[in-house]
């Protein structure tokens, strides 16, 4: 029998997958991926449950992750990290509103999110003389910068919207670029990654930090559920001799838990997790290698290692209608059931790394 709180759960997942109105006027899609098409040219696409195309639009150069408007047919596409381009296009003409440029001395780090009414659009950036974080804030109707706070910490990649929609969770990586050295990691010895969970203004409500002994293990993405429990997905750092957990979970006033696989599975991953996701009813949760060509599946509740499925060049991952569904390099789209990995469409396309939701916050 489903408890009150996998039933609430339950509930919370389905109200985030329902279509969004506006979103229709392009097939309702339920997801945003950025991919390499044969004719050489890079695009974001909108695809519906079952992994169908439904709009394809040019980017101007490899695309990483986007952010979809909680009520309009509309998206910011980012260059993939340590690229420039930040983009506001429309999905139903398919035409580029306008770029966004950050400010001197910045660039993005590939993510952003909008506020819960739709009226703001944050994005994570980085102050690279002075080697810190910073959440740029940004006018989602004209896209004017309104101004910026700290990130909380260095490197800031993934942000995310809690559900009561005035505090954000941003994965400060820890880890030090400067455009002059490309994608060089300047401050491997001292590095200090954490999750920063700030109010919409600005200020710092909580900040979380791993033990010392994995303080290489890079914290890169996140997912959140209903009911704000957040998973984040690591990168490790250090030697590959060493298998250390790459996916935690943290709720507000409570101590992380780090969880691993078995070490004949873990070794696979080679210190990398691509993507993460939280399935339908909140119950289980993933992450991606596309190194290692795995999906690792964990149950929620225990914390306890699922099983691992065998996927070539993994990355993209999400909370389908039924449960999990993933992308890879290779074109697939498939889901999760009991029986195994299904594929469900093939696209004549590379996937890149994140399967993003297109879901109101209202």
């Amino acid at each position: 029998m489903t408890n009150r709180r996998g039933f609430i759960a339950g509930l919370a997942a389905a109200a985030s997958l329902a279509p969004v109105p506006a979103w229709a006027s392009v097939g309702a899609p339920s997801f945003l991926a950025a991919a390499l098409f044969p004719d050489g040219s890079y695009r974001l696409s909108g695809l519906d449950q079952a992994g169908v195309i439904l709009f394809s639009i040019p980017l101007p150069a490899r695309g990483h992750a986007a952010a979809a408007h909680p009520f309009k047919a509309q998206a910011v596409a980012f260059a993939r990290r340590p690229g420039t381009f930040a983009i506001v296009i429309d999905c139903q003409s398919g035409t580029i509103i306008r770029p966004l440029e950050a400010p001197k001395g910045r660039h993005f780090y590939g993510h952003g999110t909008f506020s819960a009414d739709g009226t703001r659009f944050f994005t994570t950036e980085n102050d690279y003389e002075a080697a810190e974080g910073v959440i740029g804030v940004w006018d989602a109707v004209s896209f004017k910068r309104l101004g910026e706070f700290s990130s909380g910490g260095t490197g800031p990649h993934d942000m995310q919207l809690l559900p009561d929609g005035n505090t954000l969770v941003i994965a400060n990586g820890g880890i030090e670029t400067h455009p002059d050295t490309g994608r060089t990691k300047l401050n491997l010895p001292t590095m200090q990654p954490n999750l920063s969970y700030i109010d919409l203004s600005g200020s710092i409500r909580a900040q979380v930090e791993l033990p010392p002994a994995l303080r290489k293990n890079s914290i890169r993405h996140l997912a959140v559920r209903g009911d704000g429990l957040v998973g984040f997905a690591m990168q490790w750092q250090g030697g590959l001799t060493e298998y250390p957990p790459l996916l935690g979970l943290h709720a507000l006033g409570k101590d992380p838990l780090l969880l691993s696989a078995p070490e004949a599975d873990q070794s696979t991953l080679q210190g990398y997790a691509g993507s993460i996701a939280f399935s339908a009813d909140g119950q289980s949760i993933a992450i991606t290698c596309p190194r290692g060509d795995a999906l690792h599946r964990f149950d929620v509740s225990s914390g306890a290692f699922a099983e691992a499925f065998a996927l070539k060049d993994v990355c993209g991952l999400g909370s389908g209608s039924k449960g999990l569904v993933f992308t890879t390099g290779t074109g697939a789209f498939g889901a999760l059931d009991p029986a195994g990995a299904e594929i469900s469409a093939r696209s004549d396309c590379q996937w890149d790394n994140h399967l993003i939701p297109i879901r109101s916050f209202g």
